[in-house]
């Protein structure tokens, strides 16, 4: 057996310095393929198995034999990838003959794996049936492997001279196989001369191998490797390698294990397959795998075109407005291995931004305004924040500080602005990478070019929004037309009535159609209210409107309605306004408040002075609504929760506040209740001014 050791060492030897060269020559060239990993990763194998032969061969141990059998197959499943990867077209669909060769060789490979495990789990009763199966398995390997070498050699037409010492160096290698496990399965077992030269045929194969390399470099981009083909191929590569990790550990410990080997043995393996599917399963090692691969293996990080096709079908994923912010803050996390983040986009009166989209991160009712430091920053310079160095206080900030709500984002790690021309809309705050990464000029370039794509985005939705607004209120408007005309029919039918009733109000016929008529009249206009809700700005001046008297009324209707209203009344206080149109406020939102809370609940009517302010809370503790409605919804036209409402209610109360000068603040959670606290100016009365009458805005 020393020769046959010889000649493994030799094809070790080398197949490991063709693949040190093709390493340096890839690396040298910074051109990296799926064709040329494959290639290095088969030559390396083979050299690797050529090593385990030569410690097989002069020991004689069963160890190093099982060894080589196991790398043995991992060489030719290595070939098989390589020449899958050269027969298969760079621009179109696999070929059934090529998705044909794949199933066939998966199939011997894992079949001769599975064999092999068989035997050495000692599962058979009888060793020369099974040994017979091996060699027959073994067999089809190199059959399949000259098939797929003569499909190549047929496909290479325009590149026959480069293809053609590829070909047959394999080619030689493929047909000694056949003829040394064609014998083998005839006989039951290997001829002892044909072991014996093996080494020496596979290392004769090297110089071919070698002449193929360097007659055509091009040989081995013919198909350009994506980075989900290499992540994919580096898996199955590390797969691998763990399961014959195992499966030796395994074979260690039946063989030295004593009365508990076979236990001990099935115990490791079955523990060694469980921490292979967590791992597989884990997002943090994909992650850490494909940083890696885009390091060491590409010129550049990610691919740019897989990476704006699959953003920009995300995007195009979203069948309402509202969705559109939970895909944005996905796609920009997908691209960076962030496992969340938030969207905080601008607030109807455009003065702070609020969180209207969150993903694995916590949500927060933090506002931040668009003036403020760290606004004006990502406006002024679009630049993407890094959390930890602005909160380091790099210079490149400028000495910005983070908003306090950033406490409570712990886990923060990039602000990413989303600019649409000189105006920015919103922000993103994406969460700390699954793996480290670092923030480097691409991955700074791809988010800001997707950061303005889904700018874009946002606001075409916004400008979606406001363009079915104005539909609304054109239906709206029609809508008011036939109400008019209605009304003026009533007007009419009134005005014949009291033009009658001069002539004939001692009649008792005309007095009960008189009634009637009226009674009549009174039906058409309670369901012309109903079905619209008066918006115009009322006429005449606004004054001083006292604003106990209003709630305590307000609070009595609810009493005769069979509800009860907690009334606290803490500051005697006027606001400035129009009386009916302030009534008609602070009566809706209770309205709201006794429509959303059962008979049961609570319900609270608040009224003080406050920073110059007079503030009036309304509270209850009924359904609630979600913090998306009230951000993005809730005091936009049309938009309700109430079933038969048209939302035009919270509008009108909400741009007649803002028109005093006021706002309206609503804290609501879904189960728990609802707090609206209206802010409007301070009006005192008992100071005298020439101001007591002022015009309103």
């Amino acid at each position: 057996m020393e020769l046959a050791g010889y000649g493994y060492a030799l094809a070790a030897l080398l197949h490991a310095a063709l693949a040190i060269h093709l390493i340096i020559d890839s690396r040298r060239r910074r051109v990296v393929d799926a064709a040329s990993i494959a290639f290095i990763v088969a030559v390396g194998t083979t050299a690797l198995w050529a090593s385990a032969s030569t410690l097989a061969a002069f020991r004689g141990s069963g160890q190093g034999a099982f060894a080589a059998s196991l790398l043995d197959l991992l060489r030719y499943g290595c070939w098989y990838v390589c020449l899958l990867i050269l027969l298969a077209p760079s621009d179109s669909a696999l070929p059934a003959r090529v998705r044909l060769f794949g199933t066939l060789a998966a199939l011997a490979v894992l079949s001769r794996a599975g064999v092999t495990i068989w035997a050495l789990l000692g599962l058979a009763s009888e060793s020369a049936w099974l040994s017979k199966l091996y060699f027959a398995i073994s067999l089809a390997l190199p059959v399949l492997g000259l098939l797929a070498i003569e499909q190549l050699y047929r496909a290479g037409d325009d590149g026959r001279w480069g293809t053609k010492p590829f070909c047959v160096a394999l080619g030689m290698v493929f047909m000694f196989d056949i003829y040394l496990y064609a014998e083998a399965a005839l006989f039951g077992l290997p001829d002892t001369d044909s072991v014996t030269i093996r080494g020496a045929v596979h290392a004769a194969s090297v110089p071919l191998l070698l002449i193929a390399h360097l007659r055509q470099r091009a040989l081995m981009s013919t198909l350009r490797v994506s980075r989900a083909a290499a992540f994919h191929t580096a898996t199955l590569v590390l797969v691998g390698a763990y399961l014959l990790f195992v499966s030796g550990a395994g074979y260690y410990v039946r063989e030295f294990g004593g009365a508990w080997g076979n236990a001990l043995q099935l115990g490791l393996l079955f523990i060694g397959g469980t921490v292979l599917v967590v791992i597989l399963l884990s997002g943090s090692m994909r992650a850490r795998l494909r940083v890696f691969i885009g390091k060491h293996f590409f010129r550049y990080r990610y691919d740019y075109r897989a990476e704006w096709l699959r953003f920009t079908s995300r995007l195009s994923a979203a069948v309402a407005p509202h969705e559109v912010g939970a895909l944005v803050v996905r796609g920009l996390a997908d691209m960076v291995e962030s496992p969340g983040g938030a969207l905080w986009s601008r607030r109807l009166d455009s003065s702070d931004y609020v969180q209207v989209a969150f993903w694995n991160m916590p949500r927060t009712t933090a506002q931040e305004p668009t003036d403020s430091p760290l606004g004006m920053l990502m406006r002024s310079r679009n630049w993407i924040v890094e959390v930890d160095a602005c909160r380091a206080g790099a210079p490149e900030y400028d000495g910005v500080p983070l908003p306090e709500w950033f406490s409570s984002l712990p886990n923060a790690w990039l602000i990413v602005p989303l600019p649409v021309g000189d105006d920015l809309i919103g922000f993103v705050v994406l969460a700390q990478p699954r793996t480290r990464l670092q923030v480097n000029w691409e991955v700074r370039d791809l988010l800001k070019t997707a950061a303005r794509q889904a700018a874009g985005f946002l606001a075409q939705m916004h400008a979606t929004e406001a363009l079915l607004e104005s539909r609304k209120f054109d239906a709206f408007n029609r809508m008011s037309a036939f109400v008019v005309h209605d009304l003026k029919n009533i007007v009419t039918q009134l005005s014949l009535l009291m033009k009658n009733a001069k002539r004939l109000h001692n009649n008792p016929d005309f007095q009960r159609d008189m009634l009637a008529t009226v009674e009549n009249s009174l039906d058409k206009m309670r369901q012309l209210i109903l079905q619209l809700r008066e918006g115009e700005v009322p006429a005449g001046t606004a004054s001083g409107v006292d604003l106990a008297p209003i709630l305590t009324r307000l609070c009595r209707s609810a009493t005769d309605q069979g509800r009860n209203v907690d009334l606290d009344v803490l500051d005697e206080v006027a606001t400035r306004g129009h009386h009916d149109r302030v009534e008609r406020v602070l009566g809706h939102m209770l309205q709201n408040a006794l429509e959303a809370t059962p008979r049961d609940g609570r319900i609270w009517l608040t009224l003080q002075r406050v920073s110059g302010h007079a503030q009036v809370v309304v509270g209850d503790t009924g359904r609630g609504m979600a913090p998306e409605f009230v951000h993005t919804r809730l005091f936009k036209p049309f938009s309700t929760t109430k079933q038969g409402g048209m939302g035009i209610g919270a509008y009108e109360s909400y741009q007649y506040v803002r028109e005093l000068g006021g706002r309206i603040d609503v804290d609501s959670e879904e189960g728990r209740g609802t707090i609206v606290t209206i802010r409007m100016p301070l009006f005192d009365a008992r100071q005298k001014s020439d101001l007591h009458a002022v015009s309103a805005k």
